[in-house]
This record gives structure tokens, C-alpha cells and sequence, in this order.
């Protein structure tokens, strides 16, 4: 897919050699910024672009960058959370496949702006694959002396490194992914001290998402008032958006923030398939509450999502169709939280289990007319009381797929699905 940044370039052919990089204008900015930019001065034009964290909390980048403490004796770090195990997103997938010059780029850049010697780009572990893209992209940047020692001739040294997880959910969580990075069992740690202050190896690090990084060379090489010509006053720039589900033409598109939902997903991705109706829409990745088809025109940006009661997140838009019963959706969803969950603390550990088993016994049909209450009571007594939020995110899909499709909830109590009912009909299964 197409985009007027990130991915711009992102289908031509060789993109992700280092030759074909340079020819459409990479490493440009790294040329034109380290030694005659300042690190403050680089903190400054990305506070002023507004960049937010593209890795699902948007948090200002620039703000979070400038928590680095001055002058401190202890090494920094820069860490690339490359681990994207949000359900529905799958946009830094590409960047790294197609692209991986253009995070190296903006690595070395973030690297430059906090005086970080060494960064770490933390992948899933089912990424091995992308890491043997990235390491190669990597090897390249070393040998034409954009990585070590001396990076393009500036004095300025900067290391690069790949580590490859071992598929938990929780590592995309800062700081059990800075655990697990450092050898220990990826679980998270109590905040504060935030990471910026002492993370990786108890040192300060800033973790920045792959896309939130990838727009680094944009930002410091034109500027923040142009890049400011995307997206709205308080979400600045474009968002890749990861759409999958009943669409005629799934996949990643870079869209300014601000366009509408509807814009997205009529007009880029072609609408349903033919005889299929719009029921809903997870905008953010599967730990946001959905958005019935009633909204449909809300923008895509992080003040409009919140107002409607959900979030932008990672911008893993999972589209469902009338035909899917949201029961067993939302039990799909319960069951890869139950089963993600690190078992730190209690609320998480047990209230995803209890939660699975309510979904569970309402999709069979064995619900009770408490349950619906019960699950409600569960996922109120979750949110905003667990370690970290991983419980969070799996309590919110529970208060909205409740506040938008009650009623779908109360038909299971004491019978079996309708939708699943009507399926085993199409297929000849007795009832």
C-alpha cells in the first residue's frame, strides 16, 4: 500500500538493500543532522511536531526523550519495541520486510538525540525471518560506516543490535520487554522509575515503537511545521492502519490522522465483501473497546477515538460483519489474554481466567442471568488495578462489546448461540 511518508517508497523494487535506500533519499537527514544539529535542538523539532507513540499509549515522543537525564555517567540505550503481538496490527511487520533502512535511520537519529552509544531492536519471536532482513540491512549500514565507531565521518558512535523474543504478549510492555532483554522472564516492573531514568540494565533508556521511529528522519530532515501539514492540532502526522476482516481489500494503509473511519474503510479498502453488512470495528487492536456501525464517521485520531469511548491504539482495525457473534468474539479475545497473561498479579491472573469461563458458558448456551453482571463486576474490578496494562486491556474490550451489544449477551443466557445456530444450519449440523 501506498502513503505520503512511511510508505511512500515502500513497493519499489530492492527498497530494502542499502543502495536502492540511498536513492530515494535515505540517510539524507542523518548526513544533514548529526554534528550540525544539536541533540536539544533535535528534542525541540520533535516535541514540535507533535509526534505521539505509534505503538498503541501516544505518548508525546519529543517529551518522552527529554526525561533522559543530562549529564549522567551511565551509558543510555535506545530500544526499538519491534515486538507487535497486538492482535489485528501488523504494520511494522512491513516497514522492517520492505524498509528496514528507514528504522536503522531513524534509530541512529533517536540514538543522536538522547547521546545513546547502543540500540537494541527487541522482534517477536515469531520475527526470526525479519531479523535475518534487519541484520542484513545492518551488516550493510556498518560497512558503508553509517553504524560503530564513526558514523558518516561525525565522531559520533552508535551500535546496533537485534534480539529476538520468545512470543509473549507481554514483552510489548516496556518494561518486561526490558527484562526480557536483559535475560530475565519477561515480566513487567513497577513504574516509576520509568524507563527513561533507569531501564535496561537499571540505566536510562528510551523505548520507542518501530513506526514511531520511522518517521524520525522525516521530522528532523523537513521539519516540524511540515510535517505538521498531516493529521490534526493534537494528533500530528499520518498513522499506518493495519485493517484485516470482511473487507474487500485488507491490509496496511498510511492515512493522515483525522480521516474518518468510514474514509478508511469504503474508500481505501473497498468496503465489505459483497453481501456482507458492517456490525462492528475494533479501531485500535483487539485490547480497545469496538465501535458499533453507527459510528462509522468518527475520525481516526486519538481525541476523537477517546471521545467515543475507545482508542486509537496501534491502529489495528479489525472489521465484523453481522454473521459474527460478538459472544464468541469477545471469548476468543478473553482466551488470548488468559492465556498472555504473565501471572504477576491477581487481578489479571484470575480475572482473565473467570472471564473466559462466563464467555465460555454463555457461548454454549449454559449462561445464567447473573453472568452478565458478573462479567461486568470482573472487568470493573480489572481496570486500572492491575501491575500493568495488560489487564487493562483486557477488561476494556468486555465494558464495550457490553455497552454497544447487550443484547446479543442476554440472548445466551439459558440457549445456544444464534449465530453459531444458524452456521450448523448452512452446514447440516442437527441442532
Amino acid at each position: 500500500m501506498t502513503g505520503p511518508l512511511l510508505f511512500k517508497d515502500i513497493d519499489t523494487p530492492g527498497l530494502a538493500g542499502l543502495d536502492t535506500y540511498r536513492r530515494v533519499g535515505g540517510y539524507a537527514t542523518v548526513l544533514a543532522v548529526l554534528g550540525r544539529q544539536t541533540p536539544d535542538q533535535c528534542i525541540e523539532i520533535v516535541k514540535a511536531s507533535g509526534l505521539r507513540g505509534r505503538g498503541g499509549a501516544g505518548f508525546p515522543t519529543g517529551l518522552k526523550w527529554s526525561f533522559v537525564p543530562k549529564g549522567t555517567e551511565r551509558p543510555k540505550y535506545l530500544v526499538c519495541n519491534a515486538d507487535e503481538s497486538e492482535p489485528g496490527t501488523f504494520k511494522d511487520r512491513e516497514l522492517i520486510e520492505k524498509n528496514p533502512h528507514s528504522l536503522i535511520e531513524g534509530m541512529i537519529l533517536a540514538g543522536w538525540a538522547i547521546q545513546s552509544n547502543a540500540g537494541y531492536v527487541y522482534l517477536r519471536g515469531e520475527f526470526g525471518w525479519l531479523q535475518k532482513i534487519l541484520d542484513q540491512a545492518i551488516a550493510e549500514a556498518y560497512a558503508a560506516g553509517l553504524l560503530g565507531r564513526d558514523v558518516a565521518g561525525t565522531g559520533f558512535r552508535f551500535d546496533l543490535h537485534t534480539h529476538l523474543g520468545a512470543g509473549a504478549y507481554i514483552c510489548g510492555e516496556e518494561t518486561a520487554l526490558l527484562s526480557s532483554l536483559e535475560g530475565y522472564r519477561g515480566q513487567p516492573r513497577l513504574k516509576p522509575p520509568f524507563p527513561a531514568v533507569e531501564g535496561l540494565y537499571r540505566c536510562p533508556t528510551i523505548v520507542n515503537n518501530v513506526e514511531t521511529l520511522v518517521n524520525i528522519p522525516h521530522i528532523l530532515g523537513q521539519g516540524a511545521a511540515w510535517y505538521r501539514q498531516w493529521g490534526t492540532e493534537k494528533s500530528a502526522g499520518t498513522k499506518v492502519f493495519s485493517v484485516s476482516g470482511p473487507v474487500k481489500r485488507p491490509g496496511n494503509y498510511e492515512l493522515p490522522l483525522g480521516v474518518p473511519l468510514r474514509v478508511l474503510l469504503e474508500e481505501h479498502c473497498g468496503g465489505m465483501r459483497d453481501g456482507l453488512k458492517l456490525k462492528a470495528v475494533i479501531p485500535g487492536g483487539s485490547s480497545v473497546p469496538p465501535l458499533p456501525a453507527s459510528l462509522l464517521d468518527t475520525p481516526l485520531d486519538f481525541e476523537s477515538m477517546n471521545a467515543v469511548g475507545t482508542f486509537l491504539g496501534s491502529g489495528g482495525v479489525i472489521v465484523i460483519d453481522e454473521q459474527t457473534c460478538m459472544v464468541d468474539s469477545l471469548w476468543n479475545l478473553m482466551r488470548f489474554y488468559a492465556h498472555e497473561s504473565c501471572g504477576k498479579c491477581t487481578p489479571c491472573r484470575e480475572g482473565t481466567y473467570w472471564m473466559t469461563g462466563i464467555l465460555e458458558r454463555l457461548e454454549r448456551g449454559q449462561g445464567r442471568a447473573s453472568d452478565i453482571d458478573l462479567l461486568a463486576d470482573l472487568a470493573d474490578n480489572i481496570l486500572g488495578r492491575s501491575f500493568c496494562p495488560l489487564g487493562d486491556a483486557a477488561a476494556m474490550p468486555v465494558q464495550g462489546f457490553l455497552k454497544h451489544f447487550r443484547a446479543e449477551f442476554e440472548h445466551h443466557v439459558g440457549q445456544r448461540c444464534l449465530a453459531n445456530r444458524r452456521r450448523d444450519s448452512r452446514m447440516g449440523v442437527p441442532a
